[in-house]
């Protein structure tokens, strides 16, 4: 069994999205075991409508919900301990859950996941991968948002848990991994993104295979499994895939109402079109993994409906079923040796 918390209370709908999200996951995964975490005032009426999902649940009643707003600081000030989110990330250390899914407040989630949990031996910064479509399937794609500035030997650790995190949910032996430059060439790019590719090619890590620098058109073509960068360009990146993804649909609304025979066209070619509506929805790639932490946490868009909630529940389901923690935990072990117990990342303390 599977056990998994939930920060009812997180993203822009609350529970009136993670619970029916709940409910479409328990139907794909009959195994899983739910320890909801929210507001019982606000819950326990929704809540009731899904009989099977109350019967393979725990509630536990909470003080107050984290704004979506908020500050990092503010919300760990505010929330530490009491809050839903707080209490679904303590979960994992309690022994009452395997990974935790929050929609919440990315900042506060990463802050506060990190207080909780703290980091793995050897990682210094952790790292949000985000799982991508391509023209040959999907890869992965990190750090999109969680650290800013990585210098080499971060990138590094992000190779490292990018390629466990592939063999996790890929199931491939080797996957290759690519660090995302402005150029093929060895001679381009900042000099900490070539720094870390002799950092890589140096290491000659067992858990992948180094294919070298990779640029922004070859995330969508699929050139490798795992692509690496820092948080600031990998968030930028994955904002402008997004908007372009509803940039096209809107160009493919548009030209099929133009005309009458435009509009003959569609329903000739409506199931070509409904596939292409399925690859391109975002829904089906929703949740964020938060790598290099003693836990697993799944980061789920804000604004999702119920099926992009179950689909950010899947991946934390598939992440605990194949071991993540345990292949990133002996990658780690490998490259790093024995090292001192994960704690706080540099600039972070326990004073809030």
């Amino acid at each position: 069994m599977v056990r998994i918390s939930l920060d009812v209370m997180g993203g822009d709908h609350g529970p009136e999205v993670v619970i029916p999200g709940a409910a479409r996951a328990l139907e794909r995964h009959p195994d899983i075991r739910f320890v909801l975490f929210g507001m019982e005032a606000q819950c326990a009426d929704i809540l009731a409508k899904h009989p099977k999902l109350k019967a393979n649940s725990t509630f536990h009643d909470c003080e107050i919900a984290v704004g979506m707003d908020e500050k990092p600081s503010q919300a760990l000030r505010r929330g530490r301990g009491k809050s839903s989110m707080w209490r679904a990330i303590d979960a994992i250390n309690a022994g009452e859950a395997d990974v935790v899914v929050s929609a919440g407040n990315t900042g506060a989630l990463m802050a506060m996941s990190v207080f909780c949990l703290r980091t793995m031996q050897g990682i210094q910064r952790p790292a949000i991968a985000a799982i991508w479509p391509t023209l040959k399937g999907e890869s992965i794609v990190l750090d999109v948002g969680a650290t800013i500035g990585a210098d080499a030997q971060q990138l590094m650790d992000f190779a490292l848990m990018g390629g466990a995190m592939a063999r996790a949910l890929f199931e491939i032996e080797r996957p290759t991994v690519g660090l995302l430059n402005v150029g093929v060439e060895e001679i381009k790019g900042q000099e900490e993104v070539k720094e870390a590719g002799r950092l890589i090619r140096d290491a000659n890590i067992e858990g992948f295979d180094y294919y070298g620098f990779v640029e922004g058109d070859d995330i969508g073509r699929g050139t490798v499994d795992v692509v690496v960068t820092e948080g600031f360009s990998g968030n930028i990146a994955l904002k402008a895939a997004e908007g372009t993804a509803r940039q096209i649909g809107e160009y493919l609304r548009a030209a099929m109402s133009r005309t009458l025979m435009a509009k003959i066209g569609y329903i000739l070619a409506k199931g070509a079109f409904d596939r292409l509506r399925e690859k391109m929805d975002p829904r089906k790639v929703n949740g964020g993994v938060f790598l290099g932490l003693n836990g697993v946490v799944i980061k789920s868009h804000g604004g999702a409906d119920a099926e992009g909630f179950a689909a950010a529940i899947d991946v934390g389901y598939d992440m605990v079923k194949n071991g993540l923690k345990a292949k990133i935990e002996i990658d780690l072990a490998k490259y790093h040796g024995a090292e001192t117990p994960g704690a706080l990342p540099a600039g972070m303390n326990d004073e809030v």
